[in-house]
């Protein structure tokens, strides 16, 4: 059978080379699945009968650096790609610039003890004892150049009943990787297709096996779940085959958690439903992410039950738990912390007239400006996840008119008209902790009034500050530091009369 499709043309030439040399060579795995769904393929890895060391011999910009019998060809840049196009208006896209492809001898495998990495490889004959190796029917075909596909697992009939089956004994390909449990969930809401009964029995009997996987490999394949549109259903699906625990378990801990008369759904429906409205909208991961687990604390905090029940301080909860879960999933480090400030600060209450331009200033400086776009996507999320209809109230949009308006204003002391420097010099201080504690007192005072922030006006402050005892700045520079912007006080406030606090 013959499919439509558009072959960069490194990855021609190469297939042509070792044809010419007199060995086989074919298209493997995700790249026939995504040509034959008309997708355009992330990745082309070809298949051959040669060995590595006559692969090397025909491509001697190659590097072969691991036991598996896969070697990187490098190969220049062409813009043009070989076969009919998959569709016009692809043109742009199928001409994907190629920097490596990965030519692999076939091979088949022996046992996997440690549930990752086969005992033993060996080289293959066959196109069909290779494909034989891999996980899912529908990444178990091969295309040669002229369209013809090798399909002995029947993936193509399972593409066209979208089911993600498992080639051969499910509880077999399972056991050699646990990784492929998640990579069924994954293929699942990347393709929009389901999981095979027998398959999904397996993923059930083993999921225990993930917990012998490297958390990186878990983090990859779960991230590569979230940023697809059906993210929320890939949480579903997880915590349906019994994944979750081994992946995200304190999401877990709010299932069946009830809320209070301001959400009509449970903990954890709600952070999977504003996860949904994040994936819809196509934004980034560290949304995604601050998204589902915004709330994640919720249930170590809940005081009471039912209507008038009270999660106080579950923001701060949130975070920390965000840590610790991103953290054990090996996430960067940058990544981490971005993710725990959008947790932290998504509680915020604004209401047009009640908060001042000195107040929306502070707010912007806690959440940083860099910032203040992702925190209120979260909020968005966090709104439409509690069942509201409009993601983008009159008050929040009149709340980025206020940001946009004070954006103009000093909002770091480097906007300030002075600097250490000349602290240093008009007070005559060596360089210290003092000149610190003068800075962050000043700002906090042009915070309050822009007006503030001229040269004479500071320079008089700044000798005057610079009458206080150490202790005195310092109290002084901490109090600036810690105060609440009226955006945290007033959410608090309104938190009280909601719940009758006072």
């Amino acid at each position: 059978m013959k499919k439509d499709f558009a072959v960069p043309e490194e990855v021609s030439h190469i297939c042509a080379t070792l044809a010419g040399a007199g060995f086989e060579a074919y298209l493997v795995g995700g790249c026939v699945r995504d040509m034959i769904l008309k997708r355009i393929p992330k990745d082309w890895d070809i298949a051959t009968n040669a060995k590595p060391k006559e692969v090397q011999g025909l491509f001697p910009d190659s590097v072969y650096e691991n036991d598996f019998g896969t070697v990187i060809v490098k190969t220049e840049e062409l813009p043009e790609s070989t076969g009919p196009r998959l569709r016009e208006n692809d043109k742009e896209k199928t001409e994907k610039k190629i920097k490596a492809v990965e030519v692999t001898t076939y091979r088949i495998e022996g046992k996997y003890s440690d549930k990752r990495h086969p005992d033993e490889v060996k080289f293959a004959k066959t196109i069909e004892e290779d494909l034989s190796r891999r996980d899912f029917t529908v990444n178990a075909m091969a295309m040669d150049l002229k369209g013809g596909i090798t399909d002995p697992f029947f993936g193509q009939e399972d593409i066209r009943k979208k089911s993600i089956r498992a080639v051969g004994n499910a509880e077999e390909r399972f056991r050699e990787d646990a990784l492929r449990l998640m990579r069924a969930v994954r293929f699942a809401v990347e393709l929009d297709f389901e999981i095979e009964l027998n398959t999904r029995r397996a993923i059930e009997k083993l999921a225990g096996g993930l917990e012998e996987i490297a958390k990186e490999r878990i983090r990859d394949e779960f991230e590569k779940m979230i940023m697809t549109p059906q993210a929320a259903r890939g949480i579903l699906l997880l915590e349906e085959l019994d994944l979750l625990r081994y992946v995200l378990p304190e999401l877990r801990e709010g299932l069946g958690v009830g809320q209070n008369k301001h959400h009509i759904y449970s903990v954890f429906e709600h952070d999977v439903k504003a996860l949904d409205y994040t994936a819809k909208q196509g934004y980034s991961l560290p949304v995604r992410l601050a998204a589902l687990l915004h709330d994640v604390g919720k249930p170590r905090v809940k005081s009471g039950d039912g209507p008038d029940s009270t999660f106080y301080q579950h923001e701060y909860v949130s975070a920390k738990m965000t840590v610790q879960a991103l953290d054990r999933l090996r996430f960067p480090k940058d990544l981490v912390d971005q993710v725990a400030h959008l947790v932290r600060r998504h509680m915020f209450h604004y209401n047009v007239g009640e908060i001042s331009p000195a107040g929306v200033r502070r707010f912007v400086v806690r959440v940083g400006s860099e910032n203040i776009d992702d925190l209120l996507k979260v909020r968005e999320a966090d709104r439409i996840g509690s069942g509201v209809k409009k993601a983008v109230p009159y008050k929040l949009r009149h709340l980025l008119f206020m940001i946009d308006k004070v954006k103009r204003d000093p909002l770091s002391p480097k906007m300030l008209k002075i600097t250490g420097d000349d602290v240093m010099r008009e007070l005559a201080l060596p360089e210290s902790r003092r000149v610190g504690w003068i800075l962050a007192s000043l700002f906090d005072e042009v915070l309050d009034d822009p007006e503030r922030n001229n040269r004479d006006e500071l320079t008089l402050r700044m000798k005057k500050l610079n009458t206080l005892t150490d202790d005195q700045l310092k109290l002084l520079a901490e109090n600036a530091k810690n105060k609440k912007d009226e955006l945290e006080g007033e959410a608090e406030e309104e938190m009280k009369k909601q719940h009758h606090v006072s």
